[in-house]
């Protein structure tokens, strides 16, 4: 671990005019995806409820896809990969601290989202998703930086993270008011919230370790093959946990293992670290603004679910919250000082 938090947003871009403008295209077209690709894994998880596979079987699908797609890139450069991972570390101690930070990504960005977010989507709505996945994430983003980096909010940021939290309220005051009448709702809004906790820990320790978008993701899919894969499997064969992978078809399995391992863990893994490398933590889940709406919006005419009056409160709150803590919406300030005196 670096003896100290990882440097300003300012001086973590790159200097000199061409590779800035590499930087910033780089930063600017991996957040263009992290945005399509979000907004979709939203609807593909929550069409997915309605299908044969259990919310462990696309997650054990996820880890392995990712896993073996990964593995023989990670052979080749396994040198490059534990230096990427061991950033600050002594040369003796490179092994064993690449090995723990390895294991900490693969808990939060890996099993940890993963598990709890495909749970929440075979419990609760995808606009409650869209608030409390991606909307939320800046909350927990901004608690994890001002505690792990030391970064200072600013008003707007203060005033934003206020408004999303008014928002997830909205969404989880009328699943808990429901949950007196046998609804099961609450507890996918339960899981959304631990994922999205989970991914934001993820974001924070890879901008205080320096981790790079490729050795990021690269431990997440090797740690999950080499963990996960093998504990769902006997998990399943003891009997401890339900599986439908035998009943599923292939078309089934061979789209959730490509889009999910493939699309939503490898490639989405990448783009997202490589804008926190670039943006900060915070700033990266800021510009995220689009994903809640139009997740819920595609929502309705896509997978069938209408938008109660308290998600598109919850809407509402958390995309303002976002352009407001983003600068996007300005705040109106008083004027004092000369104005005052006239």
């Amino acid at each position: 671990m670096p003896a100290s938090p990882a440097a300003p947003l300012s001086e973590a871009r790159p200097q000199g005019g061409a590779a800035t403008r590499r930087g910033v295209l780089l930063a600017r077209g991996s957040a263009l995806l992290v945005l399509c690709i979000w907004t979709s894994f939203i609807l593909v998880a929550r069409g997915s409820s309605r299908a044969t596979l259990l919310p462990y079987d696309i997650a054990f699908l996820r880890f392995a896809c990712s896993g073996l797609l990964v593995l023989p890139f990670a052979w080749v450069w396994r040198a490059a990969l534990v230096r990427g991972l061991s950033e600050g570390a002594a040369p003796a101690e490179a092994g064993r601290v690449a090995f723990g930070r390895a294991v900490a990504l693969a808990l939060t960005g890996g099993f940890g989202y993963g598990l709890l977010a495909y749970g929440g989507f075979f419990l609760a709505p995808a606009a409650h998703a869209a608030v409390l996945l991606p909307g939320s994430l800046p909350l927990w983003s901004a608690l994890g930086a001002l505690w792990l980096l030391g970064e200072r909010l600013t008003a707007a940021r203060v005033c934003g993270l206020a408004l999303i939290l008014a928002g997830g309220a909205a969404i989880a005051g009328r699943s808990f008011a429901e949950a007196f009448e046998g609804a099961a709702t609450w507890r996918g809004d339960l899981l959304f919230i631990g994922a999205s906790m989970s991914w934001a820990l993820y974001g924070v320790w890879c901008r205080r370790w320096r981790v790079g978008a490729l050795p990021a993701t690269a431990a997440i899919a090797l740690v999950t093959l080499l963990l996960g894969v093998p504990a769902h499997a006997a998990a399943v064969a003891a009997g401890l946990v339900p599986s439908r992978l035998a009943e599923a078809g292939w078309g089934e399995i061979a789209f959730q293992a490509i889009y999910q391992g493939g699309l939503a863990m490898v490639v989405a893994g990448c783009a997202y670290t490589q804008v926190v490398a670039h943006y900060g933590p915070v700033r990266t889940t800021m510009f995220t603004a689009i994903v809640p709406p139009l997740a819920a919006l595609a929502a309705v005419p896509v997978l069938g679910e209408p938008l109660a009056a308290t998600a598109l409160l919850g809407l509402a709150c958390v995309t303002l919250g976002l352009l407001v803590g983003n600068g996007v919406v300005r705040l109106p300030r008083r004027r004092l000082g000369s104005d005052a005196a006239r």
